[in-house]
């Protein structure tokens, strides 16, 4: 199919419509991103993509259907400007977009960030004209779009793991006339040919700050990355680097979650009830219960991540009523399971995971259930703490 004669009226009518609607919603304070935004084409990063259908499958899973221009140009166009999170692969594998099929279920592994999301980024991250960028995770190339519209692509460097996307992306870019470096790399080490940046914005997640990232950012420069882990518990953290190596900054506020950096994504564990069945039968009454960083409210969203740092190699599933813990790293496994009108928990191994879940969970209580803006992250030669005053201290995994 040959594209419509006034796609570019089109997609001009509704970049300005989304443009306003973000500024009202008070998501372009800055004069300079909203200029960045009302000028970058977005559905030239989005060629293709998958929208979630109101149906699940014989076996409950998501069906994720394709959407392309050819399918349904209209569906595709407003899609690529509105503020959504675009999903473009599964699993890994990259989608023939001239013959794209429906998915079911699977995990996501590369999107193109809902816009105000990624102007929130960068603002977070204090980037300013003049400054170096490294963005670790180009994805569609979207983001890198809007930052070299900002600050020009000599100054910005983005790099991803996968070659494919990373040649998709580059392709956009080239064609709208952006040229920033860009690599195929792993986050983990950042990109050292053309360190040192005043800034590093990562698109992905990591279960610590990995040390070359800090070591490619000048005395004062700061990295912006979303924290996760294998319990999937979130959070944000702004660092300022020092010129001794070492770097801290404070958690900010919100509910942000990113797709793992590939090589921080969380081993399969097995079959939960083979994990189970090796646990002694006594069991005794949680003193907290699993909803509190299950259930979809914010505080739990914060909750699971301190969980997170207290059993930082645990992961949870929950097959019918009783909430698995299975720890690959130690061998160590919990469940909690309703019964005699509390949670009922039983712990085997060499680490008991839900007991050192509760205290956490019971300083919390104790110190007022302080939000994330209160905690800080201090990353020095040895290791990594979330620091708050009225809490112990817990550390991240070693990067």
């Amino acid at each position: 199919m040959t594209m419509p004669a006034d796609l570019e009226a089109d997609s001009a009518r509704l970049r300005e419509a989304m443009t306003k609607a973000l500024a009202a919603d008070g998501a372009l304070a800055d004069p300079a991103w909203r200029a960045a935004v009302a000028t970058v084409p977005r559905h030239r990063f989005v060629p293709g993509f998958y929208l979630a259908s109101d149906q699940r499958d014989a076996q409950g899973l998501t069906v994720w259907e394709p959407v392309t221009a050819e399918l349904d140009y209209g569906r595709w166009l407003a899609a690529a400007y509105s503020d959504t999170t675009l999903i473009t692969q599964f699993d890994g594998d990259e989608p023939d977009w001239k013959a794209p099929t429906a998915r079911h279920g699977g995990a996501p592994t590369s999107s193109s960030t809902l816009p105000s999301l990624v102007v929130r980024m960068w603002a977070d991250a204090d980037v300013h004209e003049g400054h170096t960028v490294l963005e670790i995770g180009t994805g569609t190339g979207y983001s890198t779009a809007l930052a070299c519209e900002r600050l020009g692509s000599a100054d910005v460097t983005s790099i991803d793991v996968d070659p494919h996307r990373l040649e998709q992306a580059a392709s956009a870019l080239y064609g709208c006339g952006y040229t920033p470096t860009l690599a195929v790399a792993d986050g983990l080490y950042g990109y050292w040919p053309e360190a040192e940046f005043d800034r590093v914005v990562a698109a992905c997640s990591f279960r610590a700050v990995p040390p070359a990232q800090l070591a490619q950012v000048r005395p004062g420069g700061k990295i912006l990355l979303t924290l996760s882990g294998w319990l999937y518990g979130y959070a944000r953290v702004l660092l300022t680097v020092a010129g001794d190596g070492t770097a801290e900054g404070r958690l900010l506020p919100g509910t942000v979650s990113f797709m793992s950096a590939r090589t921080h994504s969380a081993p399969a564990f097995g079959n939960p009830a083979q994990w189970a069945a090796d646990l002694p039968q006594a069991s005794r009454p949680a003193r907290h219960s699993p909803e509190r960083i299950t259930a979809a409210t914010e505080e739990a969203f914060h909750l699971r991540f301190l969980a997170q740092c207290a059993a930082p190699n645990a992961q949870m599933v929950t097959v019918g009523e009783t909430v698995h813990l299975a720890d690959v790293t130690t061998g160590s496994a919990a469940t909690l399971a309703p019964g005699h009108g509390r949670w009922q928990v039983r712990e085997g191994g060499p680490v008991p995971l839900w007991e050192q879940i509760e205290h956490v969970l019971s300083a919390y209580d104790a110190a007022g259930s302080p939000g994330p803006e209160t905690f800080s992250l201090h990353v020095y030669g040895d290791g990594q703490h979330l620091r708050h005053p009225n809490m112990p201290s817990l550390p991240l995994p070693k990067p």
